[in-house]
């Protein structure tokens, strides 16, 4: 499990696991906790039981599917589709799986308002971040952000359709690839999730220099495991 470092409030509470510490086998060992990527489904409930022993209450999980939905304390439903939530309830357990994609954390500076995001290249270019800041019921200006573990830059090969996307959104983003090879570019992701955060008017974001591609022992990656691989989550939540 990793303890995030970072400014928030006391009152906020941030958990991120890793893939050590469950019972899942092969390509999904040990602590995966997503469903419908090829994993038992029995390994994947005792490893999420495992997690909500160590937590307030179950986490509020969300069928991710690389949109910009944003669910608050009132519209979470088991199975809605979403890639962000927020609460400002305590004790609710807001949820984020990735295996590459970005984990993005926010919190109020008060310690009031909690948000986790999903942040792909699609949500990226579909402007989640700033969709999400601009959802919740506090000003930019009064919110911290934390970005966890995602994929690097040197192992993050995208297309010219992809890049074309990304910079589309972000007219500024060129300074975020890297040319590789014909056609091809080195993806930064974490740089533009944080140029749409101080777009979006967040001042303080802090980055765990953390990449999934580079870890296999630690992190499940999808790029690097060509899709046969699990999820780790990263946890938000107000202590009761």
């Amino acid at each position: 499990m990793i303890q995030p470092d970072w400014p928030g409030p006391g009152a906020v509470r941030v958990l991120a696991t890793t893939r050590i510490g469950g019972v899942s086998q092969g390509p999904w060992a040990s602590f995966n906790l997503g469903l419908h990527c090829g994993d038992d489904e029995r390994a994947v409930a005792e490893n999420r039981r495992r997690l909500s022993s160590q937590l307030p209450a179950p986490p509020r999980w969300l069928r991710q599917v690389h949109g910009t939905a944003l669910v608050g304390p009132e519209d979470w439903q088991p199975g809605i589709e979403a890639d962000a939530a927020w609460t400002d309830r305590p004790g609710q357990v807001l949820a984020i799986l990735t295996a590459d994609c970005l984990p993005v954390l926010l919190a109020s500076t008060d310690g009031t308002i909690v948000a986790a995001v999903h942040a792909g290249w699609r949500g990226l270019a579909a402007g989640i971040l700033k969709k999400t800041v601009t959802g919740l019921p506090i000003a930019a200006a009064d919110l911290r952000a934390w970005i966890g573990a995602g994929i690097g830059q040197t192992a993050y090969e995208v297309d010219d359709l992809v890049k074309s996307a990304l910079t589309a959104a972000a007219p500024d983003a060129q300074a975020c690839f890297e040319r590789n090879r014909p056609g091809h570019w080195l993806a930064d992701l974490k740089r533009l999730a944080v140029n749409a955060l101080h777009q979006a008017g967040v001042p303080e974001i802090t980055d765990a220099g953390l990449c999934t591609a580079s870890e296999p022992d630690r992190f499940y990656s999808y790029r690097r495991d060509h899709g046969h691989t699990g999820r780790q989550a990263t946890l938000i939540w107000r202590d009761v």
